[in-house]
């Protein structure tokens, strides 16, 4: 059975007027690994990312194209996504309460809230531009999941090209830190961004290619801080 069509029979309360939001209801606090943390994860990112797409006023094919890129959505279960999609467009339910709603599904695990993050800015990107409602937007969701501003402009940087970019931000450091905190720290970064760890932690396979830009940042982020303290 698809991921696609556990979510269709998820959410198959709909039909009965049932709101989208209610459905993260049914997936509170689901183990790890758990195949309905998997789902809700998935819900999470299509319904975010839907209202995300709208912030600047505009749903592009782009920015459709662009969630299917992350999830790889085969031929085949492409009418399922652009349902569940567009029932998440059109529902009436504000991107506060949603934030919400995922953040208390994931209450203690601020790394899955972190990789949620990552891909709705993959999403803001696709049409080529970042709008400032869209920056509003991702804004205001980190601060519901309480991702810290150091992360959120670390994850800026990596997809947004003229945004400033710190090598700290991207290891989780201050500016004061040790080259040894630093090694650390990227160390721990790359070991957190293993594709194992991050199925484990109830982030759909399709979704682990995100994981390969955080590398290159976390990398690059410790050759520049590495290079510093050597001169």
């Amino acid at each position: 059975m698809s991921i696609w069509t556990r979510i269709l029979e998820a959410i198959a309360a709909l039909a009965q007027g049932e709101s989208l939001g209610a459905v993260f209801d049914r997936f509170r606090n689901p183990p790890e690994a758990c195949p309905e943390r998997t789902v809700a994860f998935t819900i999470a990112v299509i319904a975010l990312g839907a209202k995300m797409a709208k912030a600047d006023g505009e749903v592009t094919r782009n920015e459709v194209s662009a969630f299917r890129q992350v999830f790889h959505v085969p031929p085949e279960e492409e009418a399922h996504a652009a349902r569940v999609f567009n029932l998440a467009r059109q529902d009436v339910a504000g991107f506060e309460a949603y934030a919400r709603k995922i953040r208390t599904m994931f209450q203690g695990d601020s790394r899955v809230l972190t990789d949620l993050l990552e891909g709705l800015f993959h999403v803001s990107v696709a049409d080529g531009s970042y709008h400032p409602a869209e920056d509003e937007f991702l804004h205001e969701v980190a601060r519901i999941f309480g991702v810290g501003e150091p992360c959120f402009r670390a994850i800026r940087a990596r997809y947004v090209p003229d945004a400033p970019r710190d090598p700290y931000d991207v290891l989780g450091l201050t500016p004061n830190a040790s080259v040894e905190e630093a090694r650390n720290a990227w160390k721990a970064a790359v070991r957190d961004s293993h594709p194992d760890r991050l199925i484990a932690r109830g982030v759909p396979e399709e979704a682990v290619k995100l994981a390969e830009r955080r590398l290159i940042a976390v990398n690059a982020a410790w050759e520049e801080i590495a290079a510093r303290q050597a001169a």
